[in-house]
């Protein structure tokens, strides 16, 4: 395997139109931020790059909904992504935005290169266009009745009613979303990337020089191979965006798909004047972290953009998670869907570590996985609490009670202590290994093995009992406890950077290199402790169900407002209408009709008569509460029978949005029998 002097490691830039939640954690910055740590722990020469992706059509959309200019949308959205990622420990060298003078100047320079070499092709096609506005339209700004299941708000790219794929000439009687005219068809001028000319070169490279690349990163990448490349356009027609550097590209951007990966590069740029080390030179290993959906980009399109500018190195690996559900259900931002980190801080401070914790364990690393609130409480506290917290705190505990927090000097090691240290040399490899092989998921069952280990030596030596006739055996069992700490402290550090700080100092020691922790002399006898803390609270019922409620309320939020109004029905005439004869009655009875759940017999006074009328409204009033109400009744509808009983008449009632019913009645008190017309 090829040794390198440094490493660039990028993740995905999120897009600046809404905060970041737990699947964008758990996809991609978490496993990315504990290979970065881990390097700067072996003190390898390595960055670690973010950036807000702030182009696109989405934002202007956004912004046009709001009143707002799209800077202004992506000035809120940067800045609340940015402490999302503060507060929970992803430790970039920068975190920039594609939105800057460099990332525009860098995008520019960068599609320059590519032009002058020849690589675009210049294409003409018909595109909608809005003459009202005097511009063309991105799909998106595209509306019309979807061909395939005749929902009417269907998108020029998706209709998010039936999912499915479309493009703006398919759809039924479109319309512009910015004036509501229906767009025209004009002629419009854009520059593509050949992709197809680079298939053999693609092919060599993914499926002959990179099988070690996860199964599913090379699988995706294999299915678009195999299907055929086409070329892919470069430039669009919007405002919003880095202006194309050419005379004839007026009101033309780079499209967003092209300038956002730039933006590792720009990124770079303003972090360091030696920049270019780490984008062109061989010895510099570059890994990407993304979610599933952005492979192809980082795979197969930044990669021949990088090759054909000439002067910039590929990717070693891209090792791209798969999706992360929340309770069963997808995560969906549109749908409130999701678990917002800026939200999970107010309802659990100080538990980044807990969340880092539970999406690392249980990381879609091969496949798609889900989150569920009753599993990071369990994790928390059957894992966290029940095997780390726990080890830590009786190691500490019994060395303060027995030694008054000083740690004492060991004697000779048995069999047992030479077991630990041959495990815990076998515990660090498997960790090296698992990371270096971006398998998070293993490396940090390695990492709690530690505590494991520490638990069992104290349940198996029970110092507790031997102090009061061994007291030099405890001091070796004690001596190794507190190693056994300080080594957890350091090799959890990746996963877990807030406890292994807080374990730092109530060990009070600072962190010890890597490499040092090959010895089991990371704290030496008689250094003084700080008092013990709990390294990990216990989560209650109270607070998981906290969550779960929430979660569904936006589910019953989003089943209300899908409700929608029932259409109008066939037009009538006036000599229709007056047929139905119907009056103003007052309840004067009501009870449940026996063996069934919906309906109520009410004797009614129409003041033409008293009749027995069976409603189907058992589920929404209680018989008691609705004696002596005032009703409209249809009078002259046919008796039917009910359950047995024979009904004469019709209540009115109004269906809302939800289904439930509500009597439609007089505004004031009026006589029974007065005419409804």
């Amino acid at each position: 395997m090829k040794e390198f002097k440094r490493y660039t490691v990028t993740s995905a830039l999120p897009y600046a139109n809404g905060p970041v939640h737990i699947g964008h954690l758990a996809g991609v910055y978490v496993p990315a931020d504990i290979y970065v740590r881990y390097l700067r722990l072996k003190k390898q020469d390595v960055i670690f790059i973010g950036g807000s992706d702030e182009h696109g059509v989405p934002i202007t959309l956004k912004a046009r909904k709001e009143g707002v200019s799209p800077q202004q949308i992506v000035d809120r959205y940067h800045n609340i992504i940015k402490k999302s990622f503060k507060d929970f420990g992803i430790s970039f060298d920068i975190y920039s935005r594609t939105s800057n003078k460099t990332h525009h100047k860098t995008a520019a320079e960068f599609f320059m290169t590519l032009y002058e070499k020849g690589e675009f092709i210049e294409k003409t096609s018909m595109q909608f266009y809005d003459e009202a506005e005097n511009q063309f339209l991105a799909d998106r700004y595209i509306m019309g009745t979807c061909p395939k299941c005749g929902a009417e708000d269907a998108y020029g790219d998706q209709c998010e009613k039936c999912g499915s794929t479309l493009s703006a000439e398919e759809l039924i009687n479109p319309r512009s979303v910015i004036s509501g005219n229906k767009p025209v068809l004009k002629e419009t001028k854009h520059w593509f990337l050949p992709l197809d000319k680079y298939e053999d070169e693609l092919k060599q490279w993914i499926l002959e020089e990179h099988k070690e690349w996860k199964p599913n990163v090379y699988g995706q990448c294999k299915s678009w191979l195999d299907s055929g490349l086409f070329p892919r356009a470069v430039t669009r027609d919007l405002e919003w965006g880095v202006p194309v550097p050419l005379e004839d590209a007026k009101n033309k951007v780079l499209y967003v798909w092209f300038d956002a990966p730039i933006g590792y590069i720009s990124a770079t740029r303003e972090l360091t004047p030696d920049w270019e080390k780490y984008w062109k030179d061989d010895e510099t290993k570059l890994v990407h972290f993304i979610g599933k959906d952005n492979i192809v980009f980082h795979c197969i399109i930044f990669p021949s953009m990088l090759r054909h500018e000439g002067s910039y190195i590929l990717p070693e690996n891209v090792p791209a998670n798969e999706f992360l559900n929340l309770e069963g259900d997808k995560i969906s931002t549109s749908r409130n869907w999701a678990v917002w980190l800026n939200e999970y801080l107010e309802d659990f401070p100080g538990k980044q570590d807990v969340l880092r914790y539970v999406l690392c364990a249980n990381a879609p690393e091969t496949k798609d996985n889900d989150f569920t609130w009753k599993d990071f409480q369990t994790r928390n506290n059957s894992e966290l609490v029940a095997i780390m917290g726990n080890f830590v705190n009786r190691a500490m505990v019994l060395t303060q009670k027995y030694f008054e927090g000083v740690i004492p000097e060991p004697g000779n090691d048995t069999d047992y202590e030479k077991e630990i240290r041959n495990e815990i040399v076998r515990i660090k490899t498997g960790i090296e290994k698992n990371i270096e092989n971006y398998k998070f998921r293993e490396a940090l069952k390695d990492a709690m093995s530690i505590a494991r280990t520490g638990n069992k030596y104290l349940a198996d030596t029970e110092p507790w009992k031997l102090i009061k006739t061994d007291t030099e055996r405890v001091k070796t069992i004690l001596y190794y406890s507190l190693q056994l700490c300080a080594l957890s402290a350091t090799l959890a550090e990746p996963f877990l950077p807030f406890s292994s700080d807080k374990l730092f100092k109530m060990l009070n020691i600072e962190r010890p290199e890597w490499e040092k922790t090959a010895g089991f002399d990371l704290i030496s006898a008689g250094h003084k402790l700080n008092q013990p803390e709990l390294l990990f609270e216990r989560i209650e019922d109270d607070a998981i169900e906290l969550q779960i409620q929430k979660l569904l309320k936006s589910k019953e939020k989003n089943q209300m407002e899908k409700i929608t109004v029932t259409p109008q029905k066939d037009v009538i005439t006036y000599d229709d209408f007056v047929k139905q004869d119907i009056r103003i009655a007052t309840i004067l009875e009501a009870e449940k009709v026996p063996k069934a759940d919906k309906l109520l017999k009410l004797l009614v006074d129409t003041g033409i008569d008293k009749r027995v009328i069976v409603s189907g409204i058992a589920q929404y009033y209680k018989p008691e509460d609705i004696i002596g109400k005032q009703i409209c009744v249809l009078v002259n509808l046919a008796p039917r029978t009910l359950r047995g009983i024979e009904s004469n008449g019709m209540v009115l009632m109004a269906s809302d949005k939800d289904g439930s019913l509500k009597f439609v009645g007089p505004e004031g008190l009026c006589s029974n029998g007065s005419a409804v017309s």
